[in-house]
């Protein structure tokens, strides 16, 4: 649950609990995700069918946020973060939680990866969709005031980040720390009620958090009317 001290390191880099949690996590979803799609049938099994209702599910969740040209182009990038960040959260749930492994989402590392890879999707994204100098005049928009626009315009994409890492880190980490502190005061029965509502957390985080990529993605791409 809390940050933990460095397992081994790679180089100058350290890799702690979460890391390694994370790791897991990435090989199991890689491994499902391989199985459900290596042999794609017309008369699909349980598997096929739950990755293509999850598809389905998906779309219609980010429907109402991106136009149909990217949500076309960048859906599995969008379900890629959904999935990744509720197994995450999920993984509190699982026994050892917080002692044998750490909830990778209740690390601020891992939440300001997420976050940054986010900034980096939702610009090429846009530059894609733009051109590199049509995406960039987005920055001095209105022209008259370009002056003082691109400066706040800079600092409105570096804060989106540092926003949603801390969002989602504060609120996983929050959860943990009071489910933990509930099983000491109360070791049978809120507890479990806690596990519940976590279920429904947990998945709330990971809409929260995919959805205002979603709304990023939507304004990075958007053509301006003529």
């Amino acid at each position: 649950m809390h940050e933990s001290s460095a397992l081994f390191s790679i180089g100058p880099l350290e890799v702690t609990r979460p890391v390694v949690t994370m790791w897991v996590i990435i090989a199991v979803l890689a491994l499902v995700s391989w199985l459900a799609t290596r042999k794609l049938k017309e008369e699909p099994g349980p598997l096929q069918s739950a990755a293509e209702l999850a598809v389905t599910k998906l779309r219609d969740l980010y429907a109402g946020s991106v136009n149909r040209e990217a949500l076309d182009k960048y859906l599995p990038v969008l379900g890629t973060f959904f999935i990744f960040i509720i197994t995450c959260n999920y993984s509190g749930l699982l026994p050892g939680a917080g002692k044998a492994f750490a909830v990778p989402t209740a690390s601020l590392s891992v939440t300001g990866g997420l976050a940054v890879s986010s900034l980096l999707f939702t610009l090429y994204a846009g530059f894609r969709k733009r051109g590199l100098w049509g995406y960039a005049k987005t920055f001095l928009s209105p022209l008259p005031l370009f002056f003082l626009m691109l400066p706040l315009n800079l600092i409105e994409q570096a804060v989106r980040p540092v926003s949603l890492a801390m969002r989602l880190y504060g609120n996983i980490f929050g959860e943990e720390t009071a489910v933990e502190q509930m099983g000491v005061v109360l070791p049978v029965v809120l507890p479990v009620i806690m596990q519940v509502l976590s279920l429904l957390f947990g998945a709330i985080q990971a809409i929260v958090f995919t959805k205002l990529v979603a709304a990023y993605l939507e304004e990075a791409t958007e053509l301006e009317e003529e």
